[in-house]
């Protein structure tokens, strides 16, 4: 057979006190040395020279330790080893053991890791490892792995822990009990908690139980199969069948110290097992009366330490013979029962036993106990000397096998038990005597098989034709006398190899499961699996998804209309739905169905005044939120049909009929299909052709006759309707119907992000990726470029890459060019079993993990994408749908604001046939990467309008689908961005107006110094509302650049990069079906103010002008003849804006991220894990030279506005700068009545 490979994993230690210091004088052992030693802490520290000699046994082999005794139980938090003195002899790699008795060791694990400790690499260093999880214990035990091979095993050790105080009760599983009853009337108000510790034998068995007060039911703590249960029981009767909230561990009758803690507070519990937490909801807490041990099938045989209730040490109470407790035959010690165990870890481990001379009449007995993850392999085989047969005694497919074999044949066969591979202790007791064969499973529980064979007289063949056993055995007895293990290990009975003796190595590799969603773990000794059939998922652990995230993917593969599943998050927590995608269409749509689509009628029915109604999607919750968040636009038709039933009422009065939307109980909406959230209308009303002018809504005119209220709802964030609520149908005569469409969405944000890298120094960065147990990435690449790093994340020790190494190969090889200018999918995971790697549609190239290795992957440096921060060879082309875990990366956003991407200002990255480019279409510039500004230069004569075509004149003359007519001029809010230079003021820049005489404007005036201006009119009964920053000598010929943002009613400023002001105005907007950039000399739509300004013209510079989605002054210069614009006077492009190429947004984007560690724009990687004293020293300096430099600025800009100050008392009462009849001036006395009761905002 072939030799097991070693396993290993790193550990990562705390420290403490120093605890013990071994150093023996120089020489060598012959045996394996057991060290007794009182507890102390000692001031020797292992380089020191008083640390001569040290530990060398005389054979150095596999199977040598050096065992400490403490003295007693200790929180051992360290460790450190050094060679032997003045030798070539050291460890390079060892194992650590604890024990509390000296038998029944366990090895410490890191991760749930099986592995070894680092060694040394020279005689003289130390190396000191720190426990990340400290173990207490009595004794120690290290066990070499390997050693200096120029030299033997050699060995300086010291221990650093502290005492470990604890009190333990000892239950005998028959007649022991400790109750603990509290005081009456008693309630704790911060919630209950009880937490201990227990070892045990015995695999089933009740902990406790915490009952409540009042018979409000109890908590009970139970161990069955080896995993902790916790049960709850309604009422307060014992017989009522318990309910199973959680269960948590595995293999906890392993005669180890196991941690319990059961914390409930409110509506919320929680249950620990070691490391492993579950949180449930369960009701809000009740006072808990007592604990005590609950009467059951099997009550708990073992020991308790540090039972704690809400913070009282209830055996130390005990102890003191507290009256609240109550003692039922319970020792204050642990008494433990001796149990030795040997583990087989791989193919060469075998015991070899002498068995006693069977006679004719006696015959052969033998018995022990198993437990194993496999499904086959050979438990024991021996010689029958008065038959000259072989027995063979075996596991296959879980079940237990017996043959006897002579001369290569079976002569008989037995079978006996099932699913003996479950992990627990099975007990097998073999006899064979007086020509009669009998073996029993369990003591007869799992099976009894009898048979009396007749033997032939052949030679015979001894091979083994059955798999090797891995698993542990415990109580073996031969002849019905135990077999002395220790004296096995010491070589003193029988023989052995490779084998763990007094310890059970077995490791429950699906508790926890790393099956993700829903996947089924199996296991073997050395492996898990995972069964992901109907999950949806693929992969080792069930982390890739099978199905794509969108409609637009689908259609992007080449399918046509169909239902589908799709996983909106990819590899993320939420499941597959199956929707139908709508490919008919350019666009292509994504129906979510719900339980009626139907036109509904409601009719009048006795006592009911309100008709409700609940629609349940094809899709939870959680999938319909992921669904409307990653779509570019979503809609819902909802429609009334009445006859004399009213449905929104006046906006002065109390709506009639609302819906409820979105996730959870849903937010009450009074606005109808085709209006704006929070307008309390409808659709007719938003077009202003109602069937009775005094009402927003058709059906508000209550007339005998039908009329309908019809529309969608565009608002994403309010969708889908959830509930509707109808109030008027109870008249007499009232008559309605309603229709709630289903969901329909199109646009897929996520599978078109892209970014453009145009040399090898770009880069994007954003923050560490956390993928410690599970990784998937998954992303679309298309260049020309033969080389480049897609994707780098580094840590201390490990690190993630994913590279174009050549023209043909992405980190392995695959036969196709890469290099073709075409896009190419690439999908990369990394689990605890294996990593992958897949390119388009091409087999996976995976690598499996170590059995028993490093889960965990520790990152902490910035995630580069499209280059190192090593500064390697960086990706050139375009990389776009980049999803870590499932979630998207916007790398759109990042561009902004990062050297990486090159299709700036909004641009995008777009395929073409052959290449990609920029589509520069959502952006105000041009050029082949989006940086070059729109600027034209403007005369008084000089105008240009930009005109929307209003939703009532499209809903007459138009077949295009309402969503199309409310995705853009019917916004809720404005995203205004231009740029200007002039030495004219006043000046009106720019004007919006809308078909109901409500606008927009932005102008210079003068208030003592050119003020810049923001008058908002969104409500033609109400006076214009004045926004006013106090910005001054904007008339100077310099270049200043503006953005307005407003969403419903609150508006933000930003002037030159800098935030002005976030205020909140009084109204919300209509419809928008006039954009003038300057008003044509026809201003009849103007008010008297803006009308006379506008009479005076423009002379100065516009640039890069933005209207949400609009680029006006883009579409006049480039576009004129296929733009709805209309142009006065000369219109001349110049480059008058050239210093406005940067995006307007960038500034305040920068100021609000917080993930990034120093500047933007250089182009130099950030990583937080690369800190070198140069970069120190660089920053100190960088911070002294902005100190001084802007120090002489406020000095500067003080002493100049001084002398303005100066300048404007001088030169104010000489003459007024304009005439006292124009309103824009700074004669405050001057204001016409019309602006009297404006407001104004000062910024």
């Amino acid at each position: 057979n072939d030799s097991l490979p070693r396993q290993a994993v790193q550990f990562v230690l705390s420290i403490s006190q120093s605890l013990f210091h071994f150093i023996p004088n120089g020489g060598k052992s012959n045996t394996s040395l057991i060290v007794s030693w009182a507890f102390f802490f000692s001031l020797l520290l292992l380089s020191l020279p008083a640390g001569a000699g040290g530990w060398s046994p005389l054979s150095s082999d596999g199977y040598q330790w050096l065992e400490v005794d403490l003295g007693e139980r200790t929180k051992v938090t360290a460790v450190a080893t050094q060679g032997r003195y003045g030798s070539s002899d050291w460890l390079t790699s060892y194992l650590l053991m604890f024990s509390d008795t000296g038998h029944n060791w366990k090895q410490h694990r890191q991760e749930d890791s099986v592995g070894s400790f680092p060694g040394n690499s020279n005689a003289d260093s130390v190396v000191q490892y720190k426990l990340q999880q400290p173990a207490v214990a009595r004794f120690l035990r290290l066990i070499p792995l390997g050693w200096n091979p120029n030299g033997r095993i050699g060995l300086r050790l010291e221990t650093y822990g502290c005492p470990h105080t604890s009190d333990v009760v000892s239950l005998d599983g028959s007649s022991s009990s400790l109750v603990y009853r509290s005081i009456p009337g008693w309630s704790p108000t911060s919630g209950e908690v009880v937490s201990l510790e227990f070892k045990t034998l015995r695999n089933s068995g009740t902990l406790l139980e915490a009952a409540a007060a009042a018979g409000g039911g109890s908590l009970g703590l139970e161990l069955e199969r080896g995993k902790l249960l916790l049960l709850l029981r309604q009422g307060g009767t014992s017989s009522s069948e318990p309910r199973r909230l959680a269960s948590l561990g595995s293999l906890l009758d392993d005669q180890h110290w196991h941690h319990v803690a059961v914390e409930w507070r409110g509506a919320h519990l929680n249950l620990t097992v070691d490391k492993h937490s579950e949180r449930l909801s369960v009701g809000a807490a009740q006072s808990l009366d007592s604990l005590k041990p609950l009467v059951s099938k099997r009550n708990f045989h073992g020991c308790l330490e540090n039972l704690l209730y809400n913070g009282l040490n209830l055996i130390e109470r005990a102890k003191h013979e507290d009256q609240q407790v109550t003692l039922g035959d319970v020792t204050f010690s642990c008494a433990e029962p001796v149990s030795v165990a040997v583990t087989f870890p791989g193919p060469q481990s075998f015991l070899q036993l002498p068995g006693a001379m069977a006679s004719a009449s006696a015959g052969v007995s033998v018995g022990f106990q198993f437990r194993t993850w496999n499904e086959a392999g050979l438990l024991l085989t021996f010689d029958l000397p008065q038959e000259g047969g072989v027995v063979w005694l075996y596991l296959s497919e879980a079940r237990l096998q017996l043959q006897i074999h002579k001369d290569g044949k079976a002569l008989l066969e037995l079978s006996a038990g099932s699913a003996l591979n479950d992990g627990q202790w099975h007990s097998v007791d073999l006899t064979s005597g007086r020509g009669r064969l009998s073996v029993a499973v369990d003591e007869g529980g799992g099976g009894v098989a009898h048979a009396s064979p007749s033997f032939p007289d052949d030679n015979r063949e001894c091979r083994n034709p059955f798999d090797i056993f891995q698993g542990c055995m415990r109580l073996l007895t031969v002849d019905d006398q135990p077999v002395d293990l220790i004296l096995v290990q010491q070589r003193l009975l029988g023989n052995y190899s490779h084998l763990q003796i007094d310890m059970c190595g077995i490791i429950d590799r699906c508790s926890p499961s790393h099956c993700e969603h829903g996947g089924l773990c199996s296991q073997s000794w050395t492996v898990f699996h995972c069964n992901c059939s109907d999950s949806g998922y693929s992969g080792a652990t069930c982390h890739s998804p099978v199905y794509e995230q969108s409609c637009e993917a689908y259609k992007h593969n080449g399918d046509t209309s169909g239902h589908f599943y799709i996983d909106v998050d990819g590899s993320g927590p939420i499941g597959p739905q199956l929707v139908y995608c709508n490919m008919t269409e350019e666009i292509t749509w994504m129906v979510i169905q719900h339980n009626n689509t139907e036109l509904t009628r409601v009719r009048p029915a006795p006592g009911v005044n309100r008709h409700l109604v609940h629609f349940d999607y094809s899709s939870r919750e959680e999938q319909l939120s992921a669904i409307t968040g990653q779509s570019q636009h979503c809609e819902q038709e909802l429609s009334y049909h009445c006859r004399k039933s009213r449905l929104l009422n006046t906006p002065e009065g109390s709506p009639f009929s609302w819906w409820l939307s979105g996730p959870g109980a849903g937010r009450l909406q009074t606005y109808w299909g085709g209006a704006q959230p929070g307008s309390r209308q409808c659709a007719c009303g938003l077009r202003g052709d109602c069937v009775d002018p005094q009402h927003y809504c058709n059906c508000d005119a209550d007339r005998p006759d039908w009329a309908a209220d019809s529309g969608l709802l565009t608002h994403k964030e309010s969708l889908p309707v959830r509930s509707l609520v109808l109030g008027d149908i109870q008249r007499p005569g009232s008559e309605a119907a309603y229709r709630v469409g289903p969901l329909r969405c199109h646009g897929d944000k996520n599978f078109w992000n892209a970014a453009f890298f145009d040399k090898e120094t770009s880069y994007l960065h954003f923050p560490t990726f956390h993928g410690e147990l599970s990784a998937d990435i998954s992303f679309l690449f298309k260049t020309t470029a033969s080389s480049g790093v897609f994707l780098e994340n580094l840590g201390i020790k490990d690190f993630i890459r994913i590279e174009l190494r050549s023209s043909a190969q992405v980190v392995f090889s695959f036969d196709r060019p890469l290099d073709d200018d075409r896009w190419h999918r690439v999908r990369a995971e990394r689990n605890v079993k294996e990593a992958s790697l897949r390119l388009d549609e091409l087999p996976a190239a995976a690598r499996q993990a170590p059995a028993d290795g490093h889960f965990h992957l520790q990152l902490n440096s910035q995630l580069f994408i499209g280059g190192t921060a090593s500064r390697q060879k960086g990706f050139r082309g375009c990389i776009r749908s980049l999803q870590l875990n499932g979630v998207t990366l916007d790398l759109e956003e990042r561009a902004r604001i990062t050297y990486g991407a090159l299709c700036r200002n909004r641009g995008r990255c777009a395929e073409m046939p052959s290449g990609f480019r920029c589509d520069c279409g959502p952006s105000a510039y041009t050029g082949v990467f989006c940086h070059t500004e729109v600027s034209a230069a403007f005369k008084p004569a000089t105008s240009v309008a930009y005109t929307f075509k209003g939703p009532y004149e499209l809903a007459r003359n138009s077949s295009a689908p309402p969503s199309s007519i409310y995705s853009d001029v019917t916004p809720r809010g404005e995203n205004v961005s231009l740029s200007f230079s002039t030495s004219q003021s006043p000046a009106l820049l720019l004007y919006v107006g809308s078909y109901y005489r409500e606008y927009l404007a932005l102008l210079v005036n003068k208030h003592g110094e050119e003020d810049l201006e923001v008058r908002y009119k969104l409500d033609s009964s109400r006076e214009a509302e004045v926004l006013r920053s106090r910005v001054r000598s904007l008339a100077n010929g310099q270049l200043h650049t503006v953005s307005i943002r407003r969403l419903t009613d609150s508006i933000k400023t930003i002037f030159n990069s800098l935030l002005n002001s976030e205020k909140w105005i009084t109204s919300l907007s209509r419809v928008r079906d006039l954009l003038f950039i300057f008003p044509s000399s026809d201003s009849d739509e103007l008010d008297p103010d803006l009308a006379r300004l506008a009479s005076l013209g423009f002379t100065g510079c516009l640039s890069v002008v933005h209207f949400n989605s609009i680029s006006p002054l883009k579409a006049a210069l480039l576009h004129p003849d296929s733009s709805p614009v209309a142009i006065a006077g000369p219109l001349v492009r110049s480059g008058c804006g050239a210093s406005a190429s940067a995006n307007p947004y960038a500034a305040e984007n920068k100021h609000h991220l917080t993930d990034r560690s120093g500047s933007v724009g250089s182009g130099q990687p950030l990583v937080n894990a690369i800190r070198t004293d140069s970069a120190l020293i660089g920053g100190v300096i960088a911070v002294v030279i902005f100190m001084v430099v802007a120090g002489l600025a406020i000095t500067a800009r003080f002493l100049y506005r001084r002398k303005e100050t100066y300048r404007n008392q001088e030169v104010k009462g000489v003459k007024p700068e304009d005439s006292p009849d124009f309103p824009f001036n700074n004669q405050t006395d001057s204001q016409d009545a019309s602006s009297e009761n404006r407001k104004e905002y000062f910024i």
